[in-house]
């Protein structure tokens, strides 16, 4: 404490910590503090894609998009994943190549089981499932990247929380197609399915009859009616009401 409260004048102490609360009161208390937030994926990639036409090497954006997704908010980390992808892709830097280089599912993957699911079309899905197990997915990263996609449909019903929606303008551009027909309680009940799924999926042992087993429920959900209103469905009525009901004669077979 002494040094930090009389140090030379010559010298000035940076402290950088993720973990701010792990510091002691007494130290934070002679700091100034300065909160960093976490950097927005598109800026990410708007910058990697700077410094990629500078070098004139080949992208794709959706590529450029999955080093900045994997970076989770830091430069440091995404200009560490960029130099590696240049490296295992000879300066190609495509969709595909970047994806299984980070042993990611690409986004035309997700889009295509999407399809499957709301065609509640199961032995498809089933057999789509097991080619990405057999290309050596991880389990619950498949789960959550699940999660992601029905988010990013939510957030594409509405053009308010279109903006909202951290890819390129032609993946934006396929959700909003995507979403416009399906109904907004069902995309919900996919995302709180696919929510149970995420939290009791450490405590199963077999992995992949528990993921199966949430695709299986995906694909009976049936998205696809008539919107009734933005929230919810109409509900079901009876053919006749209840008091006729009442009045019917009933016969008994004896």
């Amino acid at each position: 404490l002494k040094t930090l409260e009389e140090p030379p004048k010559h010298v000035v102490f940076i402290l950088a910590t993720t973990e701010k609360n792990k510091i002691i009161p007494t130290i934070l208390s002679r700091c100034q503090i300065y909160d960093f937030k976490r950097i927005p994926v598109i800026s990410i990639q708007s910058y990697l894609k700077k410094i990629a036409n500078e070098s004139k090497l080949k992208f794709e954006e959706n590529a450029l998009f999955f080093i900045a997704q994997k970076a989770d908010g830091s430069l440091r980390d995404a200009l560490s994943i960029y130099d590696r992808m240049v490296s295992f892709t000879k300066g190609d830097l495509n969709e595909k190549s970047v994806a299984d280089n980070l042993n990611l599912i690409d986004n035309e993957t997700y889009c295509n089981l999407g399809k499957i699911i709301f065609n509640n079309d199961i032995p498809q899905l089933i057999k789509s499932y097991d080619l990405l197990i057999k290309s050596g997915i991880d389990n619950i990263q498949f789960i959550n990247g699940l999660a992601d996609y029905f988010r990013n449909l939510i957030l594409a019903k509405d053009s308010k929380t279109l903006e909202l929606l951290e890819v390129g303008e032609e993946l934006k551009s396929e959700y909003t197609n995507t979403t416009k027909k399906l109904l907004y309680t069902k995309i919900l009940d996919a995302i709180e399915l696919i929510n149970k799924s995420d939290i009791s999926f450490k405590n199963v042992k077999n992995k992949r009859v528990h993921v199966e087993l949430t695709l299986i429920q995906l694909a009976s959900i049936n998205f696809v009616g008539e919107k009734k209103n933005s929230l919810t469905e109409e509900p079901l009525k009876l053919a006749r009401p209840y008091k006729e009901i009442e009045k019917l004669p009933i016969k008994l077979d004896t």
